[in-house]
């Protein structure tokens, strides 16, 4: 089965669930806020590959629902907050939550979806006899993403300047925010419901690292490529918002002296002070050196590499349909327009 059909398989079993711990009482007003980011619904993505993995070692998808479900919710509340620290125009297609409400009633609803998460964790270690472990994992995997995030945060709001940017600071943020949170931990969570030991932990790590440094590196792609609509969020927000992206390493890498000043100028800048004349600069050089197709070359190296692990490791993996989905799942990491 593709992965895109076996997230959509269990996509409205996964929405109820969240709906059943967001339930609309008083205030009416506050309630609804919360449920909005929930409501419009993200791709689960993250969710799809807890359950996969659940389902790959022996988990039947009832089992699975509740902490695939948490699963989404903590994506559902991290994007409440992160929208406000970066200013973001749209999240998932609509005006961020705190364009519309301010920045204190965004952030009151993301703590909102923020408890209801660790809710459905604690009904998950009663009625489960993973589930004790299943939470550690999750704090363990919330925890590296945190602090991920405040390095990029620092980054964005105190450096400021390609000038001081490494490879090694950006594959920093994207092993947190992208490889664990993102791709091997969800995977490990699914693993980790079925029973299964550091082993195997071990091994959906190996496969999930390359696949969430794709995952992020094509993310990064589409954030200059993407139609909005299709995206789902503003085109060139990392520009604006001044991220650290391999694209923009690469093109400071490439650029001239004279370039590289006129690039940290534009680095040095607030979101709110970037003009679209200093956003098309940055375009035209990453442009002129082709770092978008370079970072697709590399994205699609590391995507390879993910899956190569999985089929060295046919013989330590169950023999079911699961493996091909799981197959499809890191495929679709990379290979994906939206």
């Amino acid at each position: 089965m593709d992965f895109k059909d076996y997230v959509s398989r269990n996509k409205d079993g996964i929405y109820s669930k969240i709906m059943e711990y967001l339930p609309v009482k008083d205030p009416k007003d506050h309630y609804r806020i919360v449920r909005e980011y929930s409501e419009r619904r993200g791709n689960y993505r993250r969710p799809g590959l807890l359950m996969l993995c659940g389902e790959l070692f022996g988990s039947s998808a009832q089992d699975l629902i509740l902490p695939a479900a948490a699963m989404q919710l903590s994506e559902d509340w991290i994007l409440i907050h992160d929208d406000v620290e970066d200013n973001s125009e749209l999240r998932r297609g609509k005006p961020a939550l705190h364009r519309i409400y301010g920045n204190e009633i965004a952030i009151n609803a993301g703590d909102a979806v923020h408890i209801a998460m660790w809710k459905m964790l604690k009904d998950y270690m009663v009625q489960s006899r993973q589930g004790s472990k299943l939470f550690d994992k999750f704090y363990n995997m919330l925890e590296y993403t945190v602090a991920g995030q405040y390095i990029e945060t620092n980054f964005v709001f105190n450096t400021r300047s390609m000038k001081s940017a490494t490879e090694d600071l950006y594959l920093r943020i994207i092993d947190s925010k992208t490889c664990y949170y993102s791709v091997y931990g969800p995977m490990q969570l699914g693993a980790i419901a079925a029973g299964q030991g550091n082993d195997i932990l071990g091994l959906l790590k190996k496969i999930g690292e390359p696949a969430g440094k794709a995952f992020q590196i094509i993310d990064d792609v589409l954030d200059m490529t993407a139609d909005e609509k299709e995206f789902g969020k503003k085109r060139y927000g990392d520009l604006y918002e001044g991220k650290l992206t391999l694209i923009m390493l690469q093109t400071y890498k490439n650029a001239t002296e004279r370039e590289k000043v006129l690039i940290d100028s534009i680095y040095g800048k607030r979101r709110e002070e970037k003009t679209l004349q200093d956003i098309n600069t940055l375009v035209e050089l990453v442009d002129k050196y082709g770092c978008i197709d370079y970072a697709r070359s590399v994205a699609e190296k590391h995507g390879i590499a993910a899956m190569n692990e999985i089929k060295k490791s046919e013989k330590v993996l169950p023999s079911n349909e699961y493996v091909q989905t799981l197959l499809s799942a890191i495929e679709e990491l990379y290979t994906r327009e939206k």
